[in-house]
C-alpha cells in the first residue's frame, strides 16, 4: 500500500506530500531537480531506502511545485517559492519545527530555509549539494558554463538521455546496470516535463548560497560522494566550511545517489547526529527471499545454435531478467553464465517475478528452472550465503523446464496472495539435512 498523498496550499499552488514512519522525530526531505511520491516506491533502491529512513523518525517528503504530484504552473519557480513548499508543507502537517534534510538541488533549498527560518529547524543535513553549480574563479568545483549549456543541450534535445542520467544530471554513474538507467528514465519522464527540468536547469545555475551559508544557527551535517560527478566533493567541503560548526563526512563511490549498497551506514550516521545516539549495528545475517534461475537444457541449446547465436539469447535473456526483478524489488546478488541469484524482502514479489520471468522468455524460444526459498542468510560483502542459499539452488535443481518451485516455507509465508501452488511431495536436497516439501507455484 502506498502512503497516503496530501496536498499544502503555497500560496496558489498546492504541494503534494507523503509520510511515513511514525518514530519520535520529524524530519522533512527536500528533493532535487525533480521528484514522483508515488514512483519512489517503484524503484527498489528508493524504496528501500525510504522504508529503512522511515523505521527511526516520522519521513515527510514532498514534490515541490512543477514536478510530481505536486501543480505545476505554467511559471517555473524562484528558489524562493520552492524554498517556501518546506514552510507550508510543515504548517499543513502540523509542525513547527522539524530536521531537514536537502539533497541535490534541494541542498539549496533547506540552506535558505534554514537560514531564513531558524525557530523551525532543528538541524539540517545536505547531501550532494553546492553552494553554486556553475564555476567561477573563487568558486572552481562546478560545471563550467560550457558543460552547463550542454547539459541543457541534453535535456532539451533528448530527455532524458542516457548521458544526462549517468553524467551531470542524475549522476548515475557509467557503471549504472542499463536496467536501473532504464528505471530512472521512466521516473524522470513522469516526474518532470522536458520544459519544466530546462528552466529549473537553468535558474539552479543562476544559484549562489555562499552568502547566507554564514548566518545558518542549526546544527548541520553535509554530507557527499569522493566521486559525485554532479556535486564535486571538494565543493561540498567549501561549502560545510562556510557553516557555522558543520560537519562533513566523505563516502567512497562515483555516483550521486545516497541510496547504494552503503545506506545502512549513511541511515547509521544520519541518526546519529540527529538524536547523539548510534542504533543498534545491523548483524550479518538477515530473513530474506532467494530466487535462483536458470535456462533449462543451456549446455544443449548452446551447442545446436553456435556461440553468436547463444550469446544473443543471453543478452536477451539478461535484459527480460533485470527488468521483471527491477519491477519487483528484487536485488541481484550473483550472475554465473545462464544462473541468476537474486534476493527479495518478502517472499511473495520473489514468485510472482519468477513466474513473470519463466512467461517473459518464452518469446526468446528457452524455458528457465527457478527456485523460491526463505530463510536466514549471511551476508558476505556483496553476496549472500548459508543453508537457506544451498537450500534454494537444490530446489530449483528439482524444477522442471518453464516450471517455478517453492518450498513449503514460502507457501505458508504467501498464504492470501491468490498465488496458485500444487504439492509436489517430499523431497531430499542434495547436501541439505531432512526432507523438503516442495510445491510448484502458478
Amino acid at each position: 500500500m502506498l502512503p497516503k498523498t496530501k496536498y499544502a496550499r503555497s500560496g496558489d499552488v498546492r504541494i503534494a506530500y507523503q509520510i511515513t514512519g511514525d518514530g519520535p522525530f520529524d524530519v522533512v526531505w527536500a528533493p532535487g531537480t525533480m521528484s514522483h511520491l508515488d514512483l519512489d516506491w517503484e524503484i527498489p533502491q528508493r524504496a528501500l531506502f525510504f522504508e529503512r529512513f522511515s523505521k527511526f523518525c516520522r519521513l515527510i517528503r514532498f514534490d515541490k511545485r512543477g514536478t510530481g504530484l505536486s501543480d505545476r504552473p505554467v511559471h517555473m519557480a524562484t528558489l524562493e517559492e520552492r524554498t517556501d513548499d518546506i514552510r507550508a508543507v510543515m504548517d499543513d502537517v502540523g509542525i513547527e519545527s522539524a530536521n531537514i534534510f536537502g539533497v541535490s538541488e534541494g541542498g539549496s533549498m533547506a540552506c535558505l530555509f534554514a537560514a531564513a527560518h531558524p525557530e523551525r529547524v532543528k538541524s539540517l543535513l545536505i547531501w550532494g549539494a553546492q553552494a553554486r553549480w556553475i564555476a567561477c574563479e573563487d568558486h572552481p568545483w562546478a560545471q563550467t558554463p560550457e558543460e552547463h549549456n550542454e547539459m541543457l543541450a541534453m535535456v532539451q534535445d533528448d530527455w532524458p538521455s542516457i548521458d544526462y542520467i549517468v553524467g551531470p544530471g542524475a549522476g548515475m554513474g557509467r557503471d549504472a546496470p542499463p536496467a536501473a538507467v532504464e528505471a530512472v528514465a521512466r521516473y524522470m519522464r513522469a516526474a518532470a516535463s522536458p520544459s519544466a527540468v530546462y528552466a529549473y536547469e537553468v535558474m539552479n545555475g543562476q544559484i549562489d548560497t555562499r552568502p547566507i551559508l554564514p548566518s545558518i544557527q542549526a546544527p548541520t551535517l553535509v554530507m557527499n560522494r569522493t566521486g559525485d560527478p554532479c556535486a564535486r566533493v571538494k565543493a561540498a567541503r567549501d561549502m560545510a566550511s562556510r557553516i557555522p560548526g558543520a560537519r562533513f563526512i566523505e563516502y567512497p563511490g562515483n555516483s550521486h545517489s545516497i541510496m547504494l549498497d552503503d545506506m545502512e551506514t549513511i541511515l547509521s550516521d544520519v541518526h546519529e547526529f540527529i538524536t547523539g545516539e548510534r542504533p543498534i549495528e545491523t548483524f550479518d545475517r538477515v530473513l530474506a527471499t532467494v530466487l535462483f534461475l536458470d535456462i533449462a537444457s543451456s549446455t544443449e541449446r548452446a551447442a545446436a545454435l553456435g556461440d553468436t547465436a547463444w550469446r544473443n539469447i543471453l543478452n536477451s535473456y539478461y535484459t527480460v531478467v533485470r527488468k521483471e526483478l527491477a519491477r519487483f524489488r528484487g536485488k541481484e546478488t550473483n550472475t554465473t553464465g545462464d544462473g541468476f541469484l537474486a534476493t527479495f524482502d518478502g517472499p511473495a514479489r520473489a514468485v510472482r517475478c519468477a513466474l513473470a520471468i519463466a512467461l517473459a522468455v518464452r518469446q526468446l524460444g528457452i524455458e528457465v528452472r527457478a527456485g523460491v526459498h526463505t530463510g536466514e542468510c549471511e551476508l558476505m560483502g556483496d553476496n549472500i550465503g548459508g543453508i537457506a542459499v544451498h537450500a534454494g539452488a537444490r530446489i530449483m535443481a528439482k524444477a522442471e523446464p518453464g516450471v517455478v518451485v517453492v518450498s513449503r516455507t514460502v507457501k505458508d509465508l504467501v498464504a492470501g496472495s491468490g498465488i496458485d501452488f500444487q504439492d509436489l511431495g517430499l523431497h531430499e536436497l542434495k547436501g541439505v539435512p531432512g526432507e523438503w516439501q516442495l510445491f510448484s507455484a502458478g
